[in-house]
């Protein structure tokens, strides 16, 4: 009997090509997709994997089976494929397995304007659908006519349409190293910035979704290596990183030392209340401190919230919020269907230095107060367990407050915190700590993993 349960994520799907995710399953997710989203039509992009062209194949076969159009964008980023559902107004599918090492792929999925689809809002009802179709047992017969296939290249619309909302052509020349981690990326930042004041040294631009030259994740600092040599190297302005399917953005100083995605989720929020004073700024309850502070000081609101997309998505449309940004570099924009997009975050990034003669890290440096740890990663067997553990270690110490909003925060009288919260897509607890300086950093970390590494 077949059972998703392994690839069905809080937000999307995800799994090892062939053993858990294949061409039979993306088929049945299809028609069960357009099943629950309804509407004429469905957009549907893929990445580089070697793996995507064959899985998109089988769920637009799975879509069309129920009738419904299929308007097959091709090779795109995840952005471009929100950029699509928004533009044209119809539910979207994006095969990819974003950061996620070669062997992975998975499906993003949305309504219509990018609205985002998790367990609640019919990712349940998809995942059961599929799973009736794959034994057998119904649900998804259709006796009408097939819908069709059309094809529509995208990119020139995405790249207007984020060309209209930053204007770069009145920078101060600048020089910038990306690194597309030979992910989409490659296929997206040359139709984005070309024809500006900008000097692009590229690295890993081939799509290559074996990733031969460092995994397409940017939140590892392993990853981040090539791009702070070549930034030195070639005395570069600014570097920008991004992941595999090219929604999120790192960004590297002059130095090439790494810009927190807190400190630039705290630069682009000042740049959106510029346009709408007083307006609304998500953050989520890992973002450093600073963000609501500095939101609050440029006369926002800012409103903290679960990490995760879906999450977020929902209370920006409920808030009406102009922004939110994430620590992992996902960055949100209202006049983006409230969808995600690093390349939109990285032309606020260097609009903003295009605007200024200082260099970055001095831009920047009023945005980062604090030291952080940065995202440390766990294997564990028993996280619920682990979780309760630490816990059970800080509740009961005096001016110490908890809340389990998602996973475990805690709040330290010395103005320190940290948040441990399990992994979506992978068997991990994610640790992330914030205090006055990197002893205390340090000393904290240290303390948190003694437990979950017991």
């Amino acid at each position: 009997m077949a059972d998703l349960g392994s690839i069905f994520k809080a937000y999307d799907v995800r799994g090892v090509i062939p053993d858990t995710f294949n061409a039979d399953i993306a088929r049945a997710i299809g028609a069960a997709f357009a099943r629950v989203v309804g509407g004429s039509s469905v957009v549907v992009a893929h990445d580089m994997r070697p793996s995507s062209p064959e899985l998109t194949h089988a769920f637009a076969e799975g879509v069309t089976s129920q009738g419904v159009d299929v308007v097959f964008a091709g090779l795109g980023s995840t952005d471009l494929l929100y950029y699509g559902s928004g533009a044209l107004d119809m539910p979207g599918a994006m095969f990819t397995a974003s950061h996620n090492p070669a062997e992975y792929n998975g499906i993003k999925m949305c309504r219509s304007g990018a609205a985002p689809i998790s367990g609640e809002s019919g990712l349940d009802d998809i995942r059961r659908l599929a799973e009736e179709s794959l034994n057998g047992s119904g649900g998804l017969d259709h006796e009408g006519p097939k819908g069709s296939v059309t094809e529509k290249n995208l990119l020139p619309g995405y790249a207007e349409y984020l060309r209209g909302l930053v204007d770069l052509s009145v920078s101060r020349p600048l020089k910038a190293v990306v690194d597309a981690g030979n992910g989409m990326g490659g296929h997206t930042v040359p139709a984005v910035l070309r024809d500006l004041p900008l000097e692009i040294v590229p690295l890993y631009f081939e799509l290559d979704g074996t990733f031969p030259n460092h995994p397409a994740n940017p939140l590892d600092p392993d990853n981040l290596v090539d791009l702070q040599a070549k930034v030195r190297e070639t005395g570069a302005d600014i570097g920008l990183a991004f992941d595999g399917d090219a929604d999120r953005c790192f960004v590297i100083d002059e130095r090439g030392e790494p810009v927190p995605p807190s400190a630039v989720t705290a630069l682009v929020a000042v740049q959106e209340l510029k346009r709408e004073p007083g307006a609304t700024v998500i953050h989520n309850l890992i973002t450093s401190a600073a963000v609501p502070e500095i939101v609050t000081e440029h006369g926002g609101k800012p409103l903290r919230t679960r990490v995760g997309h879906s999450f977020i998505k929902a209370t920006m449309a409920e808030t009406g919020a102009i922004f939110g940004g994430e620590h992992s570099a996902h960055y949100y924009f209202r006049d983006f269907w409230r969808a995600d997009t690093g390349m939109l975050a990285a032309m606020h990034v260097l609009r903003v230095l295009g605007a200024d003669q200082r260099p970055l890290s001095q831009i920047t440096e009023e945005y980062s107060r604090y030291a952080a740890s940065g995202e440390i990663n766990s294997k564990v067997d028993d996280a619920p367990g682990r979780m309760a553990a630490v816990r059970e270690a800080f509740i009961g110490r005096d001016g110490v407050t908890v809340d389990e909003l998602d996973g475990l925060s805690v709040a330290l009288p010395e103005g320190a915190w940290f948040n441990l919260r399990a992994s979506n897509t992978e068997p991990l607890l994610r640790l992330n700590i914030e205090a006055a300086d990197d002893t205390e950093v340090a000393r904290l970390r240290d303390e948190v993993l003694d437990i979950v590494r017991a």
